[in-house]
C-alpha cells in the first residue's frame, strides 16, 4: 500500500511543487483583482485546492498521452507510467478522481463558474495532444495554464470582462517564457523523436524569444494592474524582472541543468507580481 501511494505521488509530481504554483499566483491575482482586494478564504481555499487537484489529473494525463516519447527521454524514463510501474487504466482513473474532485469545489461557486470550468478541461485534455500537431504547443499550454484568471473573475462577479482576457494573454507570454526553457532541457531528444516544441521551431532564436516573452508579460501586466500609479505593484514587476534576468543568465549557454533550474525557479517570478498587487491592495496604493 505504501509502495502504491509512492508511485502516486510520483505520478502527479507531488515532490514537485513548483508545477501547481505556476497556475496559483495568476489565478490568485486574478481574485484579488476581480474582488479588488481581498476575495474571502472561500474562494481562496477553492481555487487553491482546484488548482493542485487539476495540475495534478493533468500530470496523469499527460503521462499516458505522452508514455510512448518519454521512454525515449532521459529526464522522464523513469515516470511510473511511462516504466510500467502504474498501467494507463489506473493513472486515467486516479486522473478523472482528482478532475471530479476539482469539479465538485468548482460547484460551490457561481453557476458562470462552473460553465467556464467545462472550457478549461477541454484546453486541458487538448494540450498533450497538441505536441504532435503544433510547431508550438506552449501556446495551447498557454491557455490552459490562464484559465484560472477568468474563471477567477466569474467566480467573483459573474462576468468575465475584457480585463480578464488581457491578462489571460499576457500570463500565456509567461508560460511561452517558461516552458520554452523547460523544452530546452530535451531539445535533443525531442529532436530525434520528432516531437514538437517551441525550443526547436525556435531555434537559435530560443534565449531572444524567451526575454522577449518575458518583457511582454510584465509590460501586459504592469499596464493591466495599473503600475504607474502603485508604487507596491511597481515593486512587485520590478522584482519579477530581475528574475527574468537572471534567467538570462542561466539559459544562456542552453545548458541542461540552466534551463531547467531557470524554469523550476519561475513560480518566484510569479509570487512578485501577486505580492506586489496583494501588498498594493493592503496597502491602498
Amino acid at each position: 500500500m505504501h509502495q502504491k501511494l509512492a508511485l502516486y505521488l510520483d505520478l502527479i509530481r507531488w515532490n514537485r511543487p513548483a508545477g501547481w504554483l505556476l497556475l496559483l499566483w495568476p489565478t490568485l491575482s486574478a481574485l484579488w483583482l476581480a474582488a479588488d482586494g481581498f476575495p474571502g478564504w472561500h474562494l481562496i481555499a477553492v481555487f487553491t485546492l482546484g488548482t493542485i487537484l487539476m495540475r495534478s489529473a493533468g500530470c496523469c494525463l499527460n503521462d499516458v498521452a505522452d508514455r510512448d516519447f518519454d521512454r525515449h527521454v532521459k529526464r522522464t524514463a523513469q515516470r511510473p507510467v511511462t516504466s510500467g510501474r502504474i498501467g494507463v487504466k489506473e493513472a486515467l482513473a486516479l486522473g478523472a478522481v482528482l478532475a471530479l474532485l476539482a469539479f465538485a469545489l468548482v460547484l460551490t461557486l457561481r453557476v458562470e463558474t462552473v460553465a467556464w470550468s467545462f472550457a478549461a478541461l477541454a484546453v486541458a485534455v487538448i494540450y498533450p495532444f497538441a505536441k504532435r500537431f503544433v510547431a508550438m504547443p506552449q501556446a495551447v499550454l498557454g491557455v490552459a495554464f490562464s484559465f484560472g484568471i477568468p474563471m477567477a473573475f466569474a467566480a467573483v462577479t459573474g462576468d468575465v470582462p475584457l480585463q480578464a482576457w488581457a491578462l489571460l494573454i499576457g500570463n500565456l507570454f509567461w508560460v511561452l517564457a517558461y516552458d520554452t526553457e523547460y523544452a530546452m532541457v530535451d531539445r535533443d531528444d525531442d529532436l530525434k523523436i520528432g516531437m514538437k516544441t517551441s525550443a526547436i521551431t525556435l531555434g537559435d532564436w530560443d534565449v531572444r524569444a524567451i526575454m522577449v516573452f518575458y518583457a511582454a508579460y510584465l509590460v501586459v501586466w504592469g499596464v493591466l494592474l495599473d503600475a504607474p500609479h502603485k508604487p507596491w505593484v511597481q515593486a512587485g514587476l520590478a522584482a519579477a524582472a530581475a528574475q527574468a534576468a537572471w534567467h538570462f543568465v542561466l539559459i544562456k549557454d542552453r545548458t541542461r541543468d540552466g534551463c531547467f533550474q531557470a524554469f523550476r525557479l519561475n513560480h518566484w517570478v510569479g509570487f512578485a507580481v501577486f505580492a506586489g498587487l496583494a501588498l498594493s491592495s493592503l496597502m491602498g496604493a
